[in-house]
């Protein structure tokens, strides 16, 4: 293995990872610095904790040397401001012993906030596709002199629709930059965004596409119905020297709300809930207090699922299924970072077990399944919730096969008999004297 100093990262940050503690690299850094130096345009899958932000900010920086001008040299293309925040922060970190200036920019507050941010320089932006946008066209950002363009967690960007930004964006910074790309997965699509914005590329891949964390321990609990779902949370966080800092993700706003409800009181340590209802400075402070130490559950939909680096998470608790699959690796990819081992249990009703096995197929492993602890009270399942179930289930087989017609299937209706126009009389039998 490679040293830091053998990748030719510039002594400044190699104080600054000293300081950090990072002694040695991690595959995708090693493998993929390399590349980055020689100029190609680079495509990098690696799962969710593997130090990729690093391995693209060591080779940017090192060339950035130091300050210059006022405008952005290197842009770093995230999909959320919880990671603006993140790669923000690890940036600070690595630039501590260099004049270089740098910012993270972000949707959620007023633009001429951030205007004020880079107004006096910056060498390095990370945005969000559409805060740079709007401050691109307040003409409070060049973006002429933008040499490296990152475009962090790609898949995530497509799922939430950022392309039609993305291509503005690309038809303002100069077409002579590099380009790098990175992704936790590798599906069709994100094959194509790499075709269209980068034409040539190496691609480095450290582990097959949506692959999980090898120090991930993961698990399924059946449970027949939502209240049980909520029961069985209650009954594991009970456990406070096992489960010592957690992460719940949910589906819906309403399920967060709910489990914030059931384990409130009757769990112990700081819990705190993150979800588009929350205002940003609440999410923030949330998110900054879990980094700390200070809150033993955070409770969360997937808008957090990336861009959380806590080194120190020893469950993530998946209380449904994700609707996009691959969102599963980044979930359970908030646990066993920088070397440390995690637990990911995922709670499955009857109406999920059909896309268990495609996240199943997904990451090519079967998750072992555990049975539900005597302790736990398993609720009967109410009419409408089993209906729901039903019909969902239905759906399911239909797509499996188009030609199942499910205990749901809308009946053809009898054509009722023809009746007699008004003008007409019906016929009616004479009657005999």
């Amino acid at each position: 293995m490679k040293t830091f100093e053998e990748l030719k990262v510039s002594k400044s940050l190699l104080k600054s990872l000293d300081d950090i503690g990072f002694t040695e690299p991690t595959p995708i850094q090693e493998m993929i610095i390399p590349v980055i130096f020689s100029g190609s345009n680079v495509v990098g899958i690696a799962q969710t904790g593997t130090g990729k932000t690093a391995a693209y900010l060591l080779p940017i920086l090192t060339r950035l040397v130091r300050k210059e001008g006022n405008e952005p040299r290197a842009v770093v293309l995230v999909p959320t401001r919880e990671l603006s925040v993140q790669v923000g922060e690890d940036t600070s970190e690595l630039i501590d012993f260099t004049d270089i200036r740098h910012a993270a920019v972000y949707g959620g507050v007023g633009w001429t906030k951030h205007a004020d941010l880079i107004s006096g320089g910056v060498d390095i932006l990370i945005a969000t596709p559409g805060r740079l946008w709007d401050l691109y066209q307040a003409n409070a950002v060049s973006l002429r002199k933008v040499k490296y363009v990152v475009i962090d967690e790609a898949d995530r960007m497509l799922d939430m629709g950022f392309m039609p930004q993305l291509r503005q964006l690309f038809e303002i910074i100069p077409h002579k930059r590099q380009n790098l790309l990175f992704s936790a997965t590798f599906s069709e699509k994100v094959e194509e965004m790499a075709q269209e914005f980068l034409d040539h590329y190496e691609k480095v891949e450290v582990a097959p596409s949506a692959t999980p964390a090898e120090l991930v321990e993961q698990k399924i609990y059946m449970v027949p119905n939502y209240k049980t779902k909520l029961n069985l949370i209650r009954h594991l966080l009970e456990d406070e020297l096992m489960f010592s800092r957690i992460i719940i993700f949910v589906k819906t706003k309403e399920a967060a709300d709910d489990v914030f409800k059931v384990i409130k009181r009757k769990t112990e340590g700081e819990k705190r809930i993150v979800h588009s209802n929350k205002g940003q400075s609440t999410r923030m402070n949330a998110m900054r207090d879990f980094k700390e130490g200070k809150i033993r559950i955070l409770i969360s939909t997937d808008m957090s699922a990336r861009g959380l680096d806590v080194t120190m998470v020893s469950h993530v608790i998946n209380f449904d299924i994700p609707p996009h699959y691959e969102d599963y690796v980044h979930r359970i990819g908030r646990t066993a970072r920088a070397g440390n081992h995690g637990v990911a249990i995922t709670l499955v009703a009857p109406d999920e077990e059909w896309h268990l096995k495609r996240i199943e197929k997904l990451i090519r492993m079967d998750i072992p399944v555990f049975d539900i602890p005597t302790q736990v009270e398993i609720e009967t399942t109410g009419f409408e919730e089993n209906q729901r179930q039903l019909r969902e289930i239905d759906r399911q087989r239909k797509i499996d096969d188009p030609t199942f017609k499910g205990a749901f299937h809308v009946k053809k209706r009898r054509p009722e008999p023809k009746r007699p126009k008004s003008s007409e009389k019906p016929f009616r039998k004479r009657r005999r004297n």
